[in-house]
């Protein structure tokens, strides 16, 4: 029988085997790396509209010269937003124009999630589920089921007319007012279920749902609490108030 000191020498002679640590991109839905598709190849071109050069030239005048590379992001939101998402075209544009390397653009796009690296609908429906959202009002997994039912897609799925497409997303930033989604550009705060449904049903007639609250709280649009402020409630003292004049 071995005595403890032989078997604790050989154990510790024993090569240390560490686990494969999978990152944040191998475990995600999307993909990081191009490949190229039908709507997605360097042969689809892109350029801007003559509205949107002057845009962009009017972006690149805020940065002085030898830092215009810093206009990426926003020249990447507009070309986005006049595409419909970013394909790889769309990144190749923007980096002849900013002249820089087109590997800086892809970086840039494939890091913020902002960016849309596959096609969406014409109303991109981000709902937030991160724990605020989860515990505020019904819940975010109650408005999750709700939009899941009314537009009878799962996450990442667009319709099949190309209207909506469901993501399911961190922080939005509008905890005090959860649970809520973000269409396009516009919030929809304080949900219940019957709140989502008319949201998206007024969407798929045409028509613009108000953004905002959706709890009547009309003046509750900078995360007040529910039942009235409980600070700020009078008009701020101008300068001076409460100086001691003998001083």
């Amino acid at each position: 029988m071995l005595s403890s000191i032989c078997r604790h020498a050989i154990s510790s002679a024993r090569p240390q085997v560490r686990a494969i640590h999978k990152s944040s991109s191998s475990l995600s839905g999307h993909v990081f790396v191009h490949r190229d598709t039908d709507k997605n190849n360097p042969d689809i071109k892109f350029e801007f509209t003559a509205e949107n050069q002057k845009r962009v030239e009017a972006i690149m005048a805020n940065y002085p010269e030898g830092h215009k590379q810093a206009a990426v992001i926003p020249l990447l939101d507009l070309a986005q937003r006049q595409y419909g998402w970013t394909p790889i075209s769309v990144m190749h544009t923007v980096a002849d124009i900013l002249k820089m390397p087109r590997m800086r653009v892809y970086e840039v796009a494939t890091f913020y999630t902002m960016f849309n690296r596959e096609p969406v609908g014409k109303y991109f429906v981000q709902i937030c589920t991160t724990t605020p959202c989860m515990l505020g009002g019904v819940g975010s997994d109650v408005i999750l089921d709700a939009i899941k039912e009314n537009l009878g897609v799962k996450v990442g799925e667009t319709t099949s007319d190309g209207m909506f497409t469901l993501s399911e997303v961190e922080c939005l930033g509008a905890c005090v007012n959860a649970p809520m989604i973000q269409i396009n550009d516009n919030y929809y705060e304080d949900l219940t279920v019957d709140d989502t449904h008319r949201i998206l049903n007024e969407l798929k007639a045409g028509k613009i749902p108000k953004p905002g609250p959706q709890s009547g709280q009309e003046w509750r649009f900078a995360s007040e609490p529910k039942t009235g402020l409980t600070s700020l409630t009078e008009e701020p003292k101008g300068p001076g108030f409460g100086v001691r004049s003998d001083l």
